[in-house]
């Protein structure tokens, strides 16, 4: 987006497909190769009718877009509403709010505050891009334990052992990169996959643990399986470094139960 000054200026850029397709190729493939963003197939053929490119590696969604694979996909919005948007909200060095934002666009309050939390989000996380190379992916349980409560909140929220009452999160980390939490409903296949889907670049070396929700992934990626009940460490195959990562977000999560426990009792100490 260099070179564009003003807004005036980036929407009569942006409002040119062809200077659409060339940021966003330029940002998915800095190399120039386009590749599947489902299969990472490099044979490829873009058709310009269409605007869209068709995989021949014989899956069962062969044609992708620029927004396939992106914060962008599944959106009615245009690129020429979704770049200027995410120029706004560069350069706006104070900010700007969902109704300003709608009057520059010329869409409704909603659709502005929407676009604007996906991108900001895009940008706290640090890009628009899957997550590729060497991927670890693991999910553990957050919630308070049993003995940090009071009896009586113990006797209401505590009705089960193990993960039961406690809220399932899914982490994704990509090694050398950052890493990525989600809450999700349970710890079944369906949950699970659809998060690595979501968020792994289809051909990545994928790393998990033995939990049988993970079956089916190889067709995709490169997955390998590390045994618990064996060993923690094969070489390069291990969830170490998710592991420590969600170690330390339970062991906050504990420490805040903890601390809120402590500031309610103060008025009794008194």
């Amino acid at each position: 987006m260099e070179g564009l000054n003003t807004l005036q200026e980036a929407i009569i850029h942006f409002a040119d497909y062809d200077d659409c397709h060339a940021l966003m190729v330029q940002l998915r493939w800095p190399d120039g190769k386009v590749k599947c963003p489902r299969c990472g197939a490099e044979k490829v053929t873009y058709l310009a009718k269409t605007r869209v490119w068709k995989c021949y590696a014989g899956h069962q969604k062969p044609t992708f877009s620029l927004k396939t694979g992106t914060l962008f996909e599944e959106s009615p919005l245009g690129l020429d509403k979704w770049l200027p948007a995410l120029w706004l909200i560069v350069n706006c060095k104070n900010g700007i709010s969902s109704c300003e934002l709608a009057r520059d666009l010329g869409v409704t309050q909603k659709t502005a505050w929407f676009m604007a939390h996906r991108l900001r989000y895009a940008l706290k996380d640090g890009g628009f891009d899957l997550f590729s190379g060497e991927v670890e992916a693991d999910e553990t349980f957050i919630g308070g334990k049993a003995r940090n409560m009071h009896v009586a909140k113990r006797q209401r929220r505590i009705t089960g052992t193990g993960g039961k009452d406690k809220t399932a999160v899914m982490g994704i980390l990509q090694r050398g990169g950052k890493v990525r939490t989600v809450v999700v409903p349970d710890r079944r296949k369906k949950a699970l996959q659809a998060e690595v889907v979501k968020h792994v670049e289809a051909g990545s070396a994928l790393y998990t643990d033995a939990l049988l929700s993970y079956d089916g992934l190889a067709s995709n990626y490169a997955h390998k399986v590390i045994d618990h009940a064996v060993q923690y460490v094969d070489g390069r195959l291990h969830t170490n470094g998710l592991e420590k990562f969600l170690v330390a977000v339970e062991a906050r999560d504990q420490r805040n139960v903890c601390e809120r426990r402590a500031v309610s009792l103060v008025p009794l100490l008194g």
